[in-house]
């Protein structure tokens, strides 16, 4: 089972850890999460999270981070590419779709885990209907023999 550490601008991280053990309550002994604000020092950040890998490593992990090519993910690609046997990955573009489909296959291996967050992640964007209910055309009198044009 690969640990997960979220590396993201503050509050994200923590935020989105919140959010996690919302949902399941048992995930805290193996996501942490790594908020970085604008005052700290890149090899502060970087201190604090091989420590927080370090208590999720088993001995894979699997590190989110906000945005690709941002301090956080700079830091999360050093710490993964210092460790030997690529056990642990880095995906940029963390989400709650994503964080919650990682928790839900939890079991799988490193590699599969990466596939679901990925699919987690696209999958949990679409746009939202908010014209109708399950975006049926308003016909007005059609299967409303009484006339009351409401949708049901």
């Amino acid at each position: 089972m690969p640990g997960l550490l979220i590396i993201a601008h503050a509050p994200l991280a923590s935020s989105l850890k919140a959010v996690a053990s919302h949902t399941f309550p048992e995930c805290g002994r193996m996501l942490e999460a790594l908020d970085v604000s604008p005052e700290m020092q890149v090899e502060d950040i970087e201190a604090q999270a091989r420590d927080l890998l370090g208590r999720v490593r088993n001995p894979e992990a699997l590190i989110f981070t906000d945005v690709f090519g941002a301090t956080p993910c700079n830091v999360a690609q050093r710490l993964a590419s210092s460790v030997e046997g690529a056990q642990v990955k880095v995906i940029a573009g963390v989400n709650v779709p994503m964080l919650w489909r990682s928790l839900c296959y939890a079991d799988d291996s490193l590699d599969m885990l990466v596939a679901r967050a990925m699919a987690g992640a696209t999958q949990g964007v679409m746009q939202v209907a908010t014209s109708r209910p399950q975006n049926q055309a308003y016909k007005p009198g059609a299967n409303d023999q009484n006339q009351h044009h409401h949708q049901q």
